[in-house]
Formats: C-alpha cells, structure tokens, sequence
C-alpha cells in the first residue's frame, strides 16, 4: 500500500444528499481533479473593453492555467436575451458585442480554461421594481439597495426557478469549463458592513415555517429560533446548489461547481479586512477542514491581492498574499489569485510573492497530483452552528490548540465536529484526537469516539467536552462526574495549576472539577487574596485533579487552549503539546529542532510522503512580513526509513535519512527561508 492509498482511507463512504457519491476521485477526462491554478479577474462594469489576448499573457506568465471571468447575474457580459438579466453596456464597445465569447475561444486556444463567476444576489432597479417578490427584506421592512442594485432573496423565485435559466443560456452561447457563484446566501450584512437581520420576505416566512411548525421566523441572532434558522438557511441553500449543478451537469458534465462543501469544487477565499484579527492560520484550518472531510474533491483557495474590498486600489502585504497560497498548497489546495480590473489597468505589488507560489506549484504538479492529507492526529474544530451551554467563544479554544501543536511540531489534520459521524470508519488512521471544550456531544458523534478509543485510539480532551449538563459521555474518559464548573475572572483569579514538569499556569477561562478514580496528574491552587503584596499568600492545594489519564483519554480539566490564546504563556502550550505527545508515544512523528515559528505539514500524494515545512517568523500582529531564514537544523519523520532519499524542493538538492535513537528517518535540511517542500526521492 503507498503512502496515497493509506492517506486515502479517509474518505467517507457517504455523503451529503445534495451531492452524489464521489466516484469520480482522479478521472483523467475530469480536468479539475489535476492540479490547477486559477486567476480571477474580477470586472468593473467599464472593463468589458479588455483585450483578451493581453491578459491571457499575464495569466500564463504568472502561473495559471484557469481564468475565472465575470459572466452573468448582476451584469451580463455576453449577449443575454433574458428579461431579467442586464447586458453591460460597455460590449458595445468592442466588435463582436462579446467579452465571454472572445475569452473562451482565446483562452481554450491557449490551452486555459474559463470559468464563469455568476453573481444572483442582486439585480438592477428595474428588475427590482417588476419583482417585488424577489427581493430581500429586513425586519424593518426595506429593501438592500445600493448603486442602483437590490438585494434578493435566495427563498425567492428568482434564485428557486430562474437561476437555472440563466445557466441554461450561458452554457447554450459559450463552452465554459466550470460555475463559481458569489455571495450565494442569506444577506445578514450588507455592503456597507452593516447587520440588516434575517430577510423577512414572503418565500421565507412560508418556507421556514413549513419546515418548522410552531417556531417564529427570527429576526436576528437574539431571536430563539435563530440556531434553528440558521440550519434551514444552510439547506436552503444546498438545494439550490443541487439544482444548479444538475443543470450544469445535464449539459457539460465536464464543468465542474465551485462552491461550498457540497460542490463539485470546494471553495475558500482568503482576505483580509479592516477591523478584523488576523488568524494567521484560518486558509489552513479551513482547507485542512475539507481536505480531511473528503480528501479527493478539490479546494480551490482564491486569494485577495488587495488590503480589503472597500479599498480595492490598495495591494495586500505581498508577504500576506505569499502565505494564504502557501497555506493553500501545502494542505492540498489549488491556488487562485483575485484581482480586481484587470492586469494593465489596475496593478498590485503583491503579485510578484504569489507568482513565486503559484509558479512553484505549476512546475512541481506531480507532488500536488491527488495530495491529500496524512498527520496522525486530528484536531476537532468546533460545529460553528452549535450553541454552547454558556457564552465561552469555543473558537478560542480550537485556535489555542492549533497553536500549541503547529509550536511543538505536532502535525495535525483538521477535522470538522460536525462530520465525526460520516467519517465514523475513516478515522482509524488517525492514533490522537484532540477535542477542545466542545461541550456536550451529539449522541452518535459520543459513540463514534467510543468506537475510535476500543479500537486503541487516543483522546485528548479539554474543559467541557463530552458533558451533558455534569454527566459525562465518554466512559473511556474514566471520569465519574463532574461536581463543579468555575467560569470567569471572578471564580477563577489568581488559581493555577502547578504541571509535573515546569512553572505554574494560570487558570483563564474555566476549570472543571471532576471525580475519577482514574490516575490523576497536575496539582491545582485555589484562589488566594489578591491586594497589596503583604497580604498576596494562601494558595491551598485542592484536592481536585488538572489532569485525569485514563488508558487511552487524558482530560484536562481546564480551558488551556483560551488561556494560551488570551496570555501568550509558553507553559499553557507545553502543558497541551506534551500531553499530546505523551499519548502519541511510540506514534511521535516529527521530532527536530527547528523553531516554533517553522509549521510542519504531513501529507500524500501520487509522488508519496510529502513534507511542507512553512516559515511563519515573519508573523507580526495583523500581518505577514519576510521571515527570518533558518540554519543548521534536522528533522527526523517516523514515515523515512533509514537511507530515504529525500528531495528538498526549493533548494534543489537531495538529501539522504539517517536513522535517529528512535528508527526514524533523520535529515539535515538546508537554509529554509519562506517556505521548503521534502519529497520521497525515487
């Protein structure tokens, strides 16, 4: 079995309903399951006037091989003969009246593939006033209107029945290669980043409703039905999807859907935005996500060359642009770079970066061929539909822990909560999950990690996961009840846990007192006055454990993950990295000497292991500038035999493993300055 294969025991036998079953994994006559790069020029209503031929040599020259192009919705670009859509004005202007057409004839004699960015949730004030019934309305009653554009309702007819009309006409007048949809959703936000509430249209009102009798449409997220509206606004959402790729799929099976999870293509876009904390990991976590879900459907990561859409004449840091395509690949996605106009009429400096990226992508496509993930541990991401019990931010806790293990060098798969049960068979390959302070479990996700730990997998737990109210769900956890949950400043100021190895931590967010009969580890120290220094003594040692080890879970009754996250102190990531790699064990990894800031990724594909050591010291609070290059340091992977060749990418050599104390491969790398990729030399 090679490396892909036992990679590839991850994906799930099913799937959801709204896509089918994923048969076609790695069909040559399927040209999007080959890596790919894409370039998106997003238009301007005045850029129809462009000159094909010119930005075709851009996009080859940059590393591309896909042009995502404006096509219909919003503005049409072609001829459209449909009432309710809105040809541009500017194709006027050039000699055949069409911009689609011109660009897929150039573009398909270059050997590049168009695809078409259609863009529904808007139409121009006519159209608005002939369908009333269409459109988006806030609580209040108003329309989303802006520069002569309104908002429309997904619930109505315009996205249920005519949709696929608009579709059908694009597909009859040019041959595109595949559908990317913007803004395909509910419109809480508008524009102007205000929150408007939950549409309150008529389709809404009788379809919510339908689907649950009894409840109220909410308003907002105060409303108590929100949760529950949330959900149906996914499904909604996912059965306009399947009609639309049925559509697509009836007429050119060979164009594939760019969208959400349940797409032919699954898309994640990476930018940046004012107001917003940058989490320097979110294009990995969300790529890890899908690839770790169903680890053959492509994601195509698209990537902002500009600082934030109200500012599209300002480039990104190129240092920013650099890492959101690195992330991308070396978790497996294909890169895709979204400008804004078109090269020669806008030009950004942060092109050249992700040029360096996606050209290294293009020239190595044999290790990114099917490359899938292949850690031998999950990190659990939270369901971001799910109510916590309290007002804790679990997302706190998710990103403290990924910071912990990507310090330590614990390389890790993402996997979404909400999945647990459709990859119930497929997470034998993984030996540790981490789960932080989910919560209480849904029932068949319980007994999935049950299944996972007597089959002799291992579990780290933190804070509240696996309770229902003070019952706790997961046996092999060996905890017999937990008696108390402190929560706040107020409850927990100034009480630490003191760790077998090191200084003490701080408890930050909450603690949880359990009852075992298990082996416990860690002292805890209650509160003790806090005021002037003579009277700051009286820590009393608590006769409650910090850490209960059961044979195969150790919990930690704490929340290490947000107090990592809120006080930067390296004993609260040490105090969860080695308690996972005391659970790995014999099934540690990665051992090296590079620094925190180096990320090391583990993955397979066709070309075999593959190794993306990424090179985050140029991390600085809200962005990314040039890291500091890297000398003289080893690493040792358990997947390299001694005398493994090993191919380091970037800088062109070849390097052989020596065995280390424990049997595992052991290279010297070389000077690693953004980023290096090791390879299996055959």
């Amino acid at each position: 079995m090679t490396a892909l294969d036992e990679a590839s025991a991850a994906i799930p036998a099913d799937v959801p309903a709204a896509i089918p079953a994923d048969t076609s994994a790695g069909d040559p006559d399927l040209w999007w399951y080959a890596p790919f790069r894409m370039y998106q020029t997003n238009l301007r209503e005045i850029d129809a006037d462009l000159d094909v031929d010119a930005v075709l040599d851009h996009i080859v020259a940059f590393g591309a091989n896909a042009w995502l192009l404006n096509v219909g919705g919003i503005i049409s670009n072609y001829p459209t003969r449909l009432s309710f859509q809105t040809p541009n004005p500017v194709l006027a202007q050039r000699p055949s009246g069409d911009l689609v057409g011109d660009a897929v004839s150039a573009a398909h004699a270059r050997g590049v593939r168009v695809m078409a960015r259609m863009d529904f949730s808007k139409v121009a004030r006519p159209i608005a006033e002939a369908h009333p019934d269409w459109l988006y309305l806030d609580p209040a009653g108003q329309r989303q209107e802006l520069n002569g554009l309104t908002s429309v309702c997904p619930s109505g007819a315009y996205y249920q029945e005519h949709l696929v009309h608009v579709l059908e006409e694009v597909l009859d007048h040019a041959p595109v290669d595949g559908f990317f949809f913007n803004w395909m959703g509910y419109g809480e936000v508008d524009y102007a980043k205000r929150y408007r509430g939950v549409c309150q249209c008529l389709g809404c009102r009788r379809g919510f409703t339908a689907a649950h009798p009894g409840q109220s449409l909410p308003t907002g997220p105060e409303s108590p039905a929100y949760p529950t509206w949330r959900r149906w606004s996914v499904a909604v959402i996912d059965g306009l999807l399947a009609r639309a790729r049925r559509t697509i799929a009836t007429r050119r099976p060979e164009a594939p859907l760019v969208m959400g999870h349940t797409a032919d293509i699954v898309f994640h876009e990476a930018n940046n935005a004012v107001g917003r904390s940058m989490w320097h990991h979110q294009t990995s976590e969300s790529v890890s996500a899908a690839k770790s879900y169903r680890p053959h459907v492509p994601v195509l990561v698209n990537s902002v060359a500009f600082y934030d859409m109200p500012y599209r004449l300002v480039a990104e840091e190129p240092h920013v642009l650099a890492q959101y395509h690195l992330q991308a690949i070396a978790r497996g996605a294909n890169p895709s770079t979204y400008v804004m106009s078109f090269p020669g009429r806008l030009d950004y400096a942060s092109l050249p970066a992700a040029s360096r990226i996606v050209r290294f992508h293009r020239d190595h496509a044999e290790v990114y061929d099917h490359l899938v993930p292949a850690a031998r541990t999950a990190l659990i991401r939270p369901d971001p539909l799910a109510v916590p019990e309290d007002d804790s931010d679990r997302g706190e806790e998710f990103r403290g822990l990924y910071e912990a293990l990507l310090e330590r060098h614990v390389p890790f798969d993402v996997v979404p909560a909400e999945r647990l049960c459709e990859l119930a068979g497929q997470l034998k390959r993984y030996r540790l999950l981490v789960l932080g302070d989910l919560g209480a479990l849904p029932p068949a996700s319980a007994d999935v990690l049950e299944g996972f730990t007597a089959a002799g997998g291992r579990m780290l737990l933190t804070g509240s996961t696996g309770f229902v109210l003070d019952d706790p769900q997961l046996p092999s956890a060996g905890i017999g009840r937990r008696a108390a949950v402190l929560t706040g400043p107020e409850a927990t100021w100034s009480s630490v846990v003191v760790p077998e190895e090191g200084s003490p931590v701080p408890i930050l967010g909450s603690f949880h007192t359990l009852e075992t009969a298990e082996v416990t580890a860690h002292r805890v120290l209650s509160r003790a006055p806090y005021g002037p220094p003579e009277k700051c003594y009286g820590h009393l040692e608590l006769d409650t454990p910090a850490a209960v080890r059961s044979e195969r879970v150790t919990t930690l009754a704490m929340t290490p993950g947000r107090a990592y996250r809120a006080s930067g102190l390296s004993g609260l990531r040490d105090l969860v990295a080695d308690e996972a790699l005391r659970l790995l064990a014999a099934d540690v990894e990665i051992v090296t000497d590079l620094p925190e800031q180096v990320e090391v990724v583990v993955g397979a594909s066709r070309a075999g292991r593959v190794l993306h050591l990424r090179n985050l010291s140029g991390a600085t609070r809200q962005s990314f500038h040039a890291p500091l290059p890297v000398r003289g340091s080893f690493l040792s992977y358990a997947g390299w035999p001694a005398g493994q060749r090993v191919r380091a990418l970037v800088a062109g050599v070849e390097l052989v493993a020596e065995a280390d104390a424990d049997g595992r491969g052991r290279v010297q790398l070389p000077e690693l300055d953004l980023f290096e990729v090791l390879v299996e030399a055959t």
